[in-house]
């Protein structure tokens, strides 16, 4: 007698692909090193990343609000208000009535701290040459779409920073 044709196997699938164990923590200790070194690099100006970060916007967007510039940088308006303190006792922000409603502050940078914009980008430019320095050109490029990605699907503002949420006084990069 002979024996029925076996039944056809089900095609071989592949398991379903996920991120290695430990990626999130890649990343945050990635992030961790990334703002430390950022921190050192900036503090050669006698500033920190939470300056470095509010003279940036300001630099691309004078007359901004203080409640604004909050926004972008992903903090209430109570905990801007030391930092502008701060950059306007050092003489890198103004502060004016604005024209258009007189209960609000413009922002804007002084010559002191538009003459900072230069060595920023020069910072800022070296440290992320150094940060993806072991990556190919095309990895970099990869790399910044898939950040970009997860961080719109976070729902993250490209200016806003954890730094910025924590204490007025912290230096958070």
């Amino acid at each position: 007698m002979t024996e029925p044709a076996a039944a056809p196997l089900p095609p071989r699938t592949a398991p379903p692909r996920t991120a290695p164990p430990r990626t999130a923590f890649l990343l945050a200790q990635l992030g961790a090193d990334a703002a430390d070194r950022f921190a050192e690099r900036v503090a050669e100006l006698g500033l920190t990343p939470r300056d470095a970060g509010a003279i940036r916007v300001l630099g691309h967007t004078p007359g901004i609000s203080q409640r604004e510039l909050a926004t972008r940088l992903g903090t209430t308006p109570s905990r801007i208000v030391p930092l502008l303190d701060s950059l306007e006792q050092r003489a890198l922000v103004e502060r004016s009535r604005s024209e258009r409603d007189r209960r609000n502050y413009e922002l804007s940078l002084t010559e002191t701290g538009q003459a900072l914009l230069a060595p920023l980008r020069v910072i800022a430019e070296s440290h992320q040459r150094a940060v993806l320095a072991a990556l190919t050109a095309d990895e970099q490029v990869q790399l910044a779409g898939l950040l970009a990605k997860l961080s719109a699907g976070g729902g993250l503002s490209p200016d806003a920073h954890p730094g910025y949420a924590g204490a007025a006084g912290s230096s958070g990069a």
